[in-house]
């Protein structure tokens, strides 16, 4: 390493190493603040979790650890990319790939050679986002890069142009002043009286990176490790489950049957012979799901209407049993476990997204492979996403996020994935990963279940009831922290003061739909569902065939989907 006296000429791999912890550090202190600015008040993945999440592998590199800027850049980035947790968490893990390959074949580093990575870097960032907006992270680190490379211009001034330090000095008053300005590129910061929670965090890695440069490196206030709460299916013994066997199956019926409400028979005969029963009939097909311990006798009744399409029969306490292997083995501490693929044993699988004991039954009594726990407030990582992936035991794996910031996530593990094909669905809720899953057949090829899930997943209609985590303004109108929110497709429609006014509103969301299911969360009683139910049975069409789910999910008193 070469250094002259308050000039920093050339970065080495220890130096690269040194800057992108003192980055971690700075973002995890500021990650409140960070939170704090998300335009929305409804509990979110939260931008400042997700993003010191992501670099938290940082954080755990021995303190003497060395190596050229190409082979630390490229660990570092690996390691950011299996850590990424939401959107903006993949967008800086992003940036960091694209800096690895701008340092790619680097044993050190010049300005010009960190400038021209930095560029790399953002336009990295910009691929990774389908539809870029500006006002956002992206836009601050752009004009970092633009900044860089204009110092780095023949044009630009001689004299210290070759000093790193001063380089990031430049780019971080730049990406300050940018920030400022992300108000009047983006409507609903300017409303809610914010900047942008993700440049905000970039600006806090420029930060820490540069406070290295200067031999100031930001240490971590709280060094503690959180750890993520996960599903226990070892809460119940694998001998307990009563009934054994999840049976279902689609009929087409014969035409004695046809048109609604003609086998009503059959669905009072399975409501008797077990539990977890879905059925749903239209004018030519019945589709039934149930546990029960005797699969045969559903089978024999049920071809009685008619000519069986698909009939899926599985052994639940095996499906438990293998659940209870998974959770031991991710008790296990020390070193990771590396990620090993199961061999295909069917075409295809389910890996689902959600939170909640009734909401995950829901999703494995479907048949989904694999579960992973997440949602508001707890996005998984990439790496959660490819282990799931993996262990699942299929050709082709359907991925179903079930919220909007866990896409990209899904994406960038479905990207890492080599030995399966893996087909993410942009489920934005829990309702339309159910819908999809409902619209899958086997029988079907991948292209045509994408195409038939889409379908689905469109004509789903999601409200939902929770609570405001923040202070925030909504429409011209203050929010005040616990208030009651009303969300129409993921949108904020409502505030009220409780949630039988806020359910009464967000129901006339689904008043046309003939089906309609509520799942009921964590802090809402049985009692309190039932009269939830009972009003919005008067506010929707009167022949609305109308589930009740304890979903038992966090964050959401209700979720309730529309379908017709």
């Amino acid at each position: 390493m070469v250094k002259q006296k308050n000039s920093t000429k050339v970065i080495d791999g220890k130096i690269y190493r040194d800057m992108v912890v003192s980055a971690a550090n700075a973002l995890e202190n500021e990650k409140e603040e960070i939170n704090n600015l998300n335009v929305f008040p409804v509990p979110d993945g939260d931008t400042g979790v997700n993003m010191s999440l992501t670099m938290s592998p940082a954080r755990e590199e021995p303190e003497n650890a060395g190596g050229t800027v190409a082979d630390v850049s490229s660990e570092i980035a690996k390691n950011f990319l299996r850590a990424a947790r939401g959107n903006s968490g993949v967008i800086l893990s992003s940036f960091f790939r694209g800096m690895a390959k701008g340092l790619s074949g680097c044993v050190e580093a010049d300005a010009e050679k960190i400038a021209d990575a930095f560029k790399q870097g953002v336009d990295a960032a910009y691929k990774s986002v389908m539809t870029p907006t500006e006002g956002t992270i992206l836009t601050v680190m752009k004009a970092c890069a633009d900044k860089a490379m204009e110092r780095m211009s023949e044009e630009a001034p001689q004299d210290g142009r070759d000093d790193i330090e001063e380089l990031f000095r430049l780019m971080l008053e730049v990406a300050g002043e940018t920030l400022a300005k992300t108000p009047e590129m983006l409507p609903v910061l300017k409303q809610a009286n914010v900047v942008d929670a993700g440049g905000s965090g970039f600006v806090a890695v420029l930060g820490g990176m540069l406070a290295a440069l200067r031999k100031k490196p930001v240490k971590a206030k709280n060094a503690s490790k959180k750890s993520r709460k996960q599903a226990d299916f070892t809460m119940f013994a694998t001998e307990d489950i009563t009934y054994p066997y999840c049976t279902e199956c689609i009929v087409t019926k014969s035409k004695e049957f046809e048109g609604e409400g003609k086998c009503e028979a059959l669905h009072r005969f399975i409501m008797g012979i077990g539990d977890s029963v879905v059925f749903v009939e239209d004018t030519d097909i019945v589709k039934l799901h149930v546990h029960t311990d005797d699969p045969g006798k559903v089978l024999s009744e049920a071809v009685k209407y008619g000519m069986f399409y698909t009939i899926k029969v599985e052994n639940m306490k095996n499906q438990h049993s293998g659940l209870i292997a998974t959770h031991d083995d991710n008790l296990k501490t020390g070193e990771k476990k590396e990620i090993v693929s199961v061999p295909a044993e069917k075409p295809y699988g389910f890996v689902s997204v959600c939170s909640g004991n009734g909401i995950e039954s829901v999703f494995l009594d479907l048949g989904a492979d694999q579960i992973v726990v997440g949602g508001q407030t707890m996005n998984p990582s990439t790496d959660d996403m490819l282990r799931a992936i993996a262990a699942t035991p299929a050709e082709t794996v359907f991925v179903l996020p079930n919220n909007s910031n866990i896409y990209l996530v899904a994406k960038a593990a479905a990207e890492l994935t080599e030995d399966k094909r893996v087909e993410v669905l942009k489920t934005v809720s829990v309702p339309q990963g159910v819908s999809a899953m409902f619209a899958f057949s086997e029988n079907a090829t991948p292209e045509e279940n994408r195409a038939e899930m889409e379908k689905k997943i469109a004509e789903t209609n999601t409200v939902s009831v929770t609570y405001a985590a923040h202070d925030s303004t909504f429409d011209g109108k203050k929010i005040r922290t616990g208030q009651t929110l009303g969300l129409v497709e993921n949108k904020v429609k409502y505030v009220t003061d409780s949630r039988e006014e806020c359910l009464k509103l967000v129901a006339e969301a689904v008043k046309k739909n003939s089906i309609i299911t509520v799942y009921y969360g964590e802090d809402v009683s049985a009692d309190e569902a039932e009269n939830a139910v009972s009003m919005i049975s008067e506010i929707v069409n009167p022949y609305a065939e109308i589930t009740l789910v304890n979903g038992e999910q966090p964050v959401y008193a209700y979720i309730i989907s529309g379908e017709d």
